[in-house]
């Protein structure tokens, strides 16, 4: 490899070289015997040099290249099966090659992480470091190592060692990050049985570096229990509506936000469509000091100055993110603070309540065609599990209920 390299190189001298001589032709005839000179000298230099070199890099060709691809084979082999979470990524985050740890650590699987910035799996408040070190090693600045934590696993801090690569035949430098437990893992609060064991013990599979092989929950009983759920949603929604004040649109809004922030939603916000435009009737969170006044300062923004509610008031649209890239895409607070980065919002649902038309539906089932009553808003953070398809399904479902409680009501 070092001799093709040395061969290319002095190709590329000869070439620009050639190229000076060829600039030269017109000088007058008495100073052109110095470039006949030199024009010799560089035929002399391809034939005695450059030509060599070529043939003795011409047969050795295909042994090289099976050489080379055998080596490179070894060292895929070994990256994938390295004990340590390790992901090849640009000077941007972007991801280029994640292994086996990585993508167990992570959560997500390295097909799908390619192409995708690495900081949108970090809570919000790391990103930007983690953006600012990768950028200083890709420019050459020298190895870097910071804290960094999980959106699905906040309480968990992680060591990322940063190191500079150029990898062959890339033309741009990558970055090798190397993540490693900086703290002894905590006991998972989503529920699903990872982390330690209530006696302090590791469960099986667990790795002693912050990695831990899962076992795969069986497809039938998570969609029994993922039904279950959505039942219990229905119920208790259903019997919220029934229950509200009738003639108060605002209180139907008000009981629907209540049932939503006991149903898996971390925080709830609720906005009333009036004849003077938005107005936030409710915001519903976790219990604590900090929690009530992240709620208090949600509940005296403007909604008119949040992108995703005006978005799915205008167009009667519903919205699910997974890792929000937009960090303002909520708005910010009266201090100039985004929400989503104080509330830590791992997923959000932004969902317009929109009830179908009076009369004869346009179509089956009745489409929303009619106006615009509310929007609602729903965050999860932390390591909670982010918002899945069936779930927002199961939330578009029961804002229709809560347009048509809102409409009578009206």
């Amino acid at each position: 490899m070092a001799e093709s390299d040395e061969f290319g190189n002095d190709l590329e001298d000869f070439v620009r070289r050639v190229a000076e001589l060829r600039a030269a032709r017109g000088l007058p005839q008495d100073e052109q015997q110095t470039l006949l000179d030199a024009a010799l000298f560089e035929l002399q230099h391809v034939a005695e040099t450059l030509w060599p070199k070529f043939e003795r890099l011409a047969g050795h060709g295909p042994a090289r290249a099976v050489a080379d691809r055998t080596e490179l084979q070894l060292l895929r082999a070994l990256f994938q099966r390295l004990p340590l979470p390790v992901a090849l990524i640009g000077g941007d985050t972007v991801v280029r090659r994640m292994n086996l740890a990585a993508t167990d650590l992570t959560g997500v699987r390295a097909g799908f992480a390619a192409g995708r910035p690495l900081s949108g799996l970090l809570r919000p408040g790391d990103r930007g470091a983690l953006r600012s070190q990768a950028a200083a090693v890709a420019r050459g600045e020298g190895p870097r190592s910071l804290r960094v934590h999980l959106q699905k696993r906040p309480d968990e801090t992680l060591r990322a060692t940063l190191t500079a690569l150029r990898p062959p035949n890339e033309p741009q430098p990558a970055v090798l990050m190397i993540l490693q437990s900086d703290t002894v893992p905590a006991p998972d609060r989503t529920g699903t049985g990872i982390g330690a064991g209530p006696s302090g013990e590791r469960g099986p599979g667990q790795g002693t570096i912050g990695t831990r092989l899962r076992r795969a929950t069986a497809p039938d009983l998570a969609e029994a229990a993922g039904h279950a759920a959505q039942m219990d949603l229905l119920d208790a929604m259903t019997t919220a509506l029934l229950r509200a004040p009738s003639g108060d649109p605002e209180a139907a809004l008000g009981a629907a936000a209540a049932v939503l922030a006991s149903h898996g939603a971390d925080w709830v916000v609720a906005d009333l469509v009036t004849g003077a435009g938005l107005r936030r009737t409710a915001v519903l969170g976790s219990a604590g000091e900090e929690a009530d006044a992240l709620a208090a300062r949600i509940s005296a923004q403007d909604p008119a100055d949040c992108p995703l509610v005006v978005e799915s008031a205008a167009e009667g649209s519903s919205v699910l993110q997974v890792r929000p890239e937009d960090l303002d895409s909520f708005g910010r607070d009266r201090a100039g603070d985004s929400v989503l980065v104080q509330a830590d919002v791992t997923s959000l649902m932004c969902v317009a309540l929109r009830a179908p038309a009076e009369g004869p539906p346009a179509g089956e089932g009745g489409e929303e065609t009619g106006p615009v009553l509310g929007v609602v808003s729903l965050f999860r953070s932390g390591g909670t599990p982010a918002f899945s398809m069936a779930q927002a399904r199961a939330v578009h479902v029961v804002s229709r209920h809560v347009a048509l409680a809102m409409r009578l009501s009206a």
